[in-house]
């Protein structure tokens, strides 16, 4: 079927008199965007289904939105027959999200479904403790992540708080696209919505502060700066804070108006610089020791210090996570609750300091997949025989304990702060704790690379770029051989220098590929599941002995890291 046989499918009485309209306009017009609109179907990637809004097959929309509801609705009456079934809902602060939230209500309380939907915009990992604290079967959120404004999204929950993995997420899409769209039930039922507001707040607030504090150490002491950056966090992370008891904390209040325009920045995206550019500002005003920044949903983070020189540097998200975890893991010793039936989770493009700070303090480094439904996926899988500590990946997400199966920006500012305080107390700042633990275990640093191709003509080239790592893998990067690759899309690990392949079945197909060089250099490659991007993460290591030798070896990765692009032909 042509683009344009898809398209006038859309002109029929089974869609509404807007979405006819605005069908007919692209088709009248010739516009470019109907081929874009239409030429397949949103997918769900490691972040659940998320495109431009707008009409067609491939943009969200009151279709596409209905038919991914109908579709899980179907499931769900099947897996949770005779039970009543209930989901809770939760949407950011996106153009139309919160129109959304009430639309995918609506089909489900069509089908039967009991519904409890946040009266406002809410972070996701507020719904993922829901999803346990009110013992759902499964949530949905409305978000893009810090996707730009044209943009929203759909995750999807199973009944223990995390995202939908392995077999569900596959029988659920077999379910969607089942569903005909003359099929879906629009016409909710009000009387099965259970209206959610503040009062769930305090609870999670309360199960933040329980799950992310240690010691009460300097907090009325700590200067610090917070920016919603617009998002959903405006109605948590302050009151958090000042409960778990901070007492200097100075908001960027422009930002923290919520807006799916984000007006402020060019991106809400707290990994980039920029978008914490007016709270740094801020921060100078106000001599603040740490600056912290979530994205639209909050569930990531974005965390800047002073460095060595005293000037407010954003660090990446490995570093993030190796000073959180190593702090957590040092405190979980010095109260003797590491008895070795303990592990911590992170994923494939992450840093491999962790797996060196797991074996310092005598815990499990478990892996999976890019996102962190297969870090929830791996709490599922354990529980009750090894105890889950704290999860993080390098795309600035962490999640403290298991009361919240997603990564959660709340509990790892208490905790970013926490820490922050105890080093001030004790006469050092962020940064030099960072590198006393670079000093103890290796320093590690990190660069990822994104290329951008957009529309169909894009993604074939995405795909070709794969085939051709795949099928031509670099023998040499940065000056050191390759030694391994691993492709996780064939399951192998080829050794290089022994000429054999090796079966690697403990982590599920996917299509990425990780090249590992004789000393150490890491390179991850991997389409990305939500964005047209390519993704390139590269990880270099040296061994560090002091602070002045810390910003000379710093230089030198990063030329490294210069080095690895160039051999990639990514200039």
């Amino acid at each position: 079927m042509t683009t344009l046989e898809k398209a006038k499918l859309w002109l029929t009485d089974t869609f509404d008199k807007e979405t006819r309209d605005a069908v007919q306009l692209l088709i009248d017009g010739n516009s470019p965007d109907l081929e874009d609109s239409f030429y397949r179907e949103l997918e769900f990637g490691t972040g659940g289904m998320r495109g431009i809004m707008g009409v067609g097959t491939n943009r969200l929309n009151k279709y596409t939105l209905g038919q991914a509801t109908q579709g899980l609705a179907n499931y769900m009456l099947k897996q949770f027959a005779g039970e009543e079934i209930k989901v809770a809902i939760a949407y950011d602060v996106r153009n139309n999200s919160k129109e959304f939230g009430k639309l995918v209500a609506d089909v489900l309380t069509a089908n039967g479904i009991k519904v409890l939907l946040f009266k406002n915009h809410r972070p996701t990992p507020e719904l993922s403790f829901t999803v346990r604290d009110k013992k759902c079967n499964g949530g949905i959120v409305l978000t893009a992540s810090h996707n730009p404004p044209e943009y929203n999204g759909y995750k999807v929950y199973w009944n223990d708080g995390a995202q939908i993995v392995p077999p569900h997420d596959e029988a659920i899409i077999n379910e969607v696209y089942s569903v005909k769209f003359e099929e879906i039930k629009f016409n909710g039922n009000d009387d099965l919505i259970e209206w959610i507001g503040e009062e769930q707040d305090d609870v999670y607030i309360d199960a933040c502060i329980e799950n992310s504090t240690y010691q009460d150490v300097g907090k009325g002491n700590l200067n610090i700066v917070f920016t919603s950056i617009h998002g959903t966090t405006y109605t948590t992370v302050p009151k958090a804070l000042e409960k778990a008891g901070f007492k200097k904390i100075d908001l960027v209040k422009e930002q923290m108006i919520p807006s799916g325009n984000f007006p402020t920045v060019d991106s809400p995206n707290p990994e980039e610089p920029a978008a914490l550019e007016m709270a740094m500002d801020l921060a100078k005003i106000t001599n603040a020791d740490i600056v912290i920044g979530t994205d639209p949903d909050g569930d990531r983070l974005g965390i800047a210090v002073r460095n060595l020189e005293g000037e407010i540097q954003l660090l990446n998200g490995n570093q993030c996570n190796t000073i959180l975890t190593y702090y957590i893991l040092d405190q979980w010793k010095k109260q003797g609750k590491i008895t070795g039936k303990e592990f911590i989770g992170s994923t494939i493009v992450t840093s491999d300091i962790f797996f060196d700070i797991a074996q310092k303090f005598g815990v499990d480094c478990k892996v999976g997949l890019t996102g962190f439904k297969w870090i929830g996926k791996m709490i599922r899988d354990f529980e009750g025989k090894e105890k889950f500590i704290c999860g993080g990946e390098e795309s600035f997400g962490f999640m403290t304990g298991d009361f919240v199966r997603d990564k959660d920006s709340c509990g790892s500012i208490i905790l970013a702060c926490e820490i922050a305080a105890w080093c001030k107390a004790n006469g050092k700042i962020m940064y030099q704790y960072m590198i006393e633990i670079y000093q103890e275990l290796g320093m590690y640093y990190e660069g990822l690379i994104n290329i951008v191709r957009k529309g169909r003509d894009g993604a074939e080239e995405i795909q070709n770029m794969m085939k051709n790592f795949r099928e031509n893998p670099p023998k040499e990067l940065a000056g050191s051989l390759v030694e391994e690759v691993k492709d996780f899309k064939e399951q192998t690990n080829f050794i290089v220098s022994k000429g054999e392949k090796q079966v690697m079945n403990d982590i599920p197909k996917s299509n990425v590929l990780i090249y590992y060089t004789q000393d150490g250099t890491k390179v991850c490659v991997r389409p990305s599941g939500t964005e047209p991007k390519i993704k390139f993460y590269v990880s270099v290591k040296d061994s560090v002995t002091s602070e002045a030798d810390f910003n000379n070896k710093l230089k030198a990765l990063e030329a490294k890291i210069g080095e690895v692009k160039r051999d990639l032909k990514l200039d």
